[in-house]
């Protein structure tokens, strides 16, 4: 297995393909939620595509991005379906959490999880902010790992 970090402009249109594929199928097949699952975060020059890479197919897949002056996020979290189960979903948050410090140090980390998600999150040390919310009919909270200086 490979980890590759990439910016929207380095990813060729195969990877490219494969990675919103992923997506679609996760969010908008398996979970029954047609919304516009594109936008301008994935171009943006300083979003992070994170993409673990298995006999050439993608298995795991995150981006991470600027969110303000003081907070950077995670968001599109996914394991393909085949490889669930198998510890990956650690893996890819630790992956991802290493990425924010490397590219936003010190800002906090934020996220938008799926309620049955969130004691995962816990785990790795976010909490709850706000109340539980629906985004394109699906139960969600909004969480957050400190780590701006007080």
């Amino acid at each position: 297995m490979q980890w590759w970090v990439k910016a929207f402009s380095d990813l060729d249109t195969n990877m490219l393909f494969e990675l919103l594929k992923a997506r679609v199928d996760v969010f908008v097949v398996e979970q029954q939620c047609p919304y516009p699952e594109l936008d301008e975060t994935d171009r943006h020059s300083d979003t992070k595509h994170l993409i673990l890479i298995k006999h050439d197919n993608i298995c795991a897949y995150a981006r991470v991005y600027e969110k303000s002056a003081s907070e950077c996020a995670i968001g599109r979290v996914l394991i393909v379906k085949s490889e669930r189960g198998k510890g990956l979903a650690k893996a890819l948050m630790c992956k991802a959490l290493e990425v924010c410090e490397a590219h936003f140090p010190e800002r906090d980390i934020v996220l938008s999880a799926q309620v049955y998600l969130v004691a995962f999150y816990r785990s790795l040390g976010f909490i709850c902010q706000g109340n539980e919310y629906l985004e394109d009919g699906i139960p969600h909270q909004d969480m957050r790992l400190k780590r701006a200086p007080v």
